[in-house]
């Protein structure tokens, strides 16, 4: 067993964050959550990112788009053309890819802490998603020949849309999986049709050789965008899906998604709880313990 197997690895930099201006806290997350990881003790392996270059980002979207947005020239997700967040966004799409490289090449779970990507369209952004970082991350593996085939297990609130759309505009590769749970659940009479369904899901991720999890925190209960899955159940969730892919042998990387609840001082207190527990499992399911 080697030392990066008894942590979390988690691929993250401060590039990654960014102040939005907007109701969502995904550009700020991932410091808050690297944070509340490290304060609440968890074994942490921190890995930098990689940025995705403009080529890579093409890969997903229109090359006018990409090179817009980053320039400040046009809109991002957020509906604004902040530079921080244009500075940032290399990096949230290349934290997905450094950390699929990782786990195609050490095999196991790595975590990229970001969010805002199943929503980002060929040439547009929306709904706090600029670039689809999923997308990219997919096909850059498949243009470096380091993966032939690749699924995407969205299990955020909502439907990944943009990621459809992408993949129509890429003519549905056959050799992309995708899986977005928000176009058929959001009751919670449905969560056991959903295990149904993940598990399902688990075996045709058995096919492939790298799976891209977002493990959204906003399916939650309590949740002003969300409203379907108790905390227990979103646990089970995360165990579910990391214990199927283990036992599988299937590389895995997950990230953040959504998670849009505050506590009675403004905080994310309630987001970064399930994140917790996400990582946990992880830890749980993927640590010297299970080896």
């Amino acid at each position: 067993m080697t030392d990066h197997h008894s942590r979390l690895t988690v691929v993250y930099s401060p590039s990654m964050v960014a102040n939005a201006a907007s109701y969502s806290p995904s550009a700020s997350k991932p410091a808050a959550v690297v944070a509340d990881w490290q304060a609440h003790g968890l074994p942490l392996r921190l890995v930098e990112p990689t940025p995705a270059t403009v080529d890579e980002l093409c890969l997903a979207h229109n090359r006018a788009y990409v090179e817009g947005v980053l320039a400040g020239s046009q809109h991002n997700g957020f509906g604004n053309t902040r530079s921080d967040v244009a500075a940032s966004l290399p990096y949230t799409s290349g934290a997905m890819l450094t950390a699929a490289r990782l786990v195609l090449s050490e095999g196991g779970a790595a975590c990229a802490p970001c969010s805002g990507f199943h929503h980002a369209r060929w040439g547009a952004g929306g709904g706090f998603c600029t670039f689809n970082g999923l997308v990219v991350a997919a096909a850059a593996l498949r243009a470096e020949g380091v993966a032939r085939r690749v699924a995407i297990l969205d299990c955020d609130q909502h439907y990944g849309d943009g990621t459809d759309e992408i993949l129509s505009r890429l003519g549905h590769p056959r050799w992309i999986h995708h899986f977005t749970a928000g176009r058929e659940f959001d009751a919670p009479s449905q969560v056991p049709a959903f295990f149904e369904r993940l598990e399902r899901e688990l075996d045709e991720a058995a096919r492939c050789d790298v799976v891209l999890y977002q493990a959204g925190a906003d399916p939650h209960v309590a949740d002003p965008l969300g409203g379907w899955m108790t905390t227990d159940e979103l646990r089970a969730r995360d165990a579910f899906v990391f214990e199927g892919l283990r036992a599988r042998g299937v590389p895995l990387v997950w990230n953040l998604a959504g998670g849009y609840q505050r506590d009675a001082r403004g905080g994310i207190e309630p987001v970064l709880e399930v994140h917790r527990h996400t990582a946990r499992e992880h830890l749980r399911v993927y640590g010297p313990a299970s080896a």
